[in-house]
């Protein structure tokens, strides 16, 4: 009897844990770049089984170069996507409608690195001088900065001639541009690291002239918000992801290795993706994530201010929402 028992019991629990093992809900993320630190939090919730702990199956997706994650989602390729705000906006009104359903990121890391040997000292004295600037969706707010300066982009007299920056730095490296595009957490310390000093530099942060936008935000398609299933999904990810960000934040470190177990390209080192998480935890909501709306706000009147060509022509409607929050428990 014991036998027979013992037997049974071990049926209905290897039963049990197939019927839980296929309860997980499948969730696939995309994201705007290649596995890096910038990413951690999400890297960190899966291989910390904060995932699994939700009852989620979550694939995570780099991105590179010709991947664009309106268009992944677009086409069905995931359930949710990383973007940027002025991309994410962009892309709606061209008729792919996102919606932010969360912001992990409260500041903005764009910045226009440049060398103090060209004498530009002021925006204004861009004028005349070849700028790096990255394209695919990331131009958006450099050009709302050009439009607010009334500054050309066309690289006609007066104006600047614009370089289609690869992601790398090796325009200014090779002095091929003045400036070029960089991020707090990576592309400066390829400058850095490519033999510059900072006291060599000159530095114009988006955010200290005034056109910093919102990063890394969490879009979904508008439709499938109005599936309370998928809106429960959505809210137990980014719970999870939330809590893995907040241990990247705190344990910078053990996150950037958890970043390189996962880089399958073997292309990123140990000191540039703790070097890395240390700036991205300087960008970081160290709240839930919850969108501001005033950040978001504040985005889209930079985005307006695009002159004859602007981002956005009208204030988007309906393009972020907190049903997944109201959805945590």
């Amino acid at each position: 009897m014991r036998t027979r028992l013992g037997i049974a019991s071990s049926i209905t629990l290897g039963l049990a844990l197939m019927t839980t093992a296929h309860a997980a809900d499948k969730v696939t993320l995309q994201l705007k770049w290649v596995t890096q630190a910038q990413f951690a939090g999400y890297y960190v919730a899966k291989e910390k089984g904060y995932y699994k702990e939700a009852g989620l199956d979550v694939t995570i997706n780099p991105g590179g170069p010709d991947v664009a994650p309106p268009q992944v989602i677009a086409g069905g390729g995931a359930d949710v996507v990383i973007d940027w705000m002025p991309s994410a906006l962009a892309s709606r009104e061209k008729g792919v409608p996102l919606v932010n359903i969360s912001q992990p990121f409260k500041k903005s890391g764009l910045q226009l690195t440049c060398r103090a040997d060209t004498n530009i000292k002021a925006p204004t004295d861009l004028k005349g001088k070849t700028v790096g600037v990255w394209f695919g969706g990331n131009e958006y707010p450099f050009l709302s900065w050009m439009s607010k300066l009334n500054i050309k982009t066309d690289g006609s007299a007066g104006g600047v001639k614009v370089l289609k920056q690869g992601f790398n730095v090796d325009p200014l490296l090779q002095k091929q541009a003045e400036c070029v595009s960089t991020m707090t957490y990576n592309e400066y310390w390829q400058v850095i690291d490519g033999g510059y000093k900072p006291s060599q530099l000159v530095i114009f942060k988006y955010a200290d002239e005034g056109v910093g936008t919102l990063e890394d935000g969490l879009y979904v398609i508008e439709s499938k918000l109005k599936d309370p299933a998928f809106v429960a999904k959505m809210a137990r990810f980014v719970k999870a992801s939330m809590k893995g960000w907040d241990f990247a934040r705190k344990n910078p470190d053990d996150a950037a290795k958890i970043v390189l177990a996962a880089d399958t390209t073997g292309a990123q080192t140990e000191k540039h993706q703790k070097r890395m998480m240390g700036e991205i935890a300087k960008l970081l909501d160290t709240g839930d994530g919850k969108l501001d709306p005033k950040d978001y706000e504040r985005t889209v009147a930079t985005l307006l201010t695009g002159g004859s060509d602007p981002v956005i022509t009208k204030a988007p409607t309906g393009a972020w929402s907190h049903a997944v929050y109201d959805a945590i428990k």
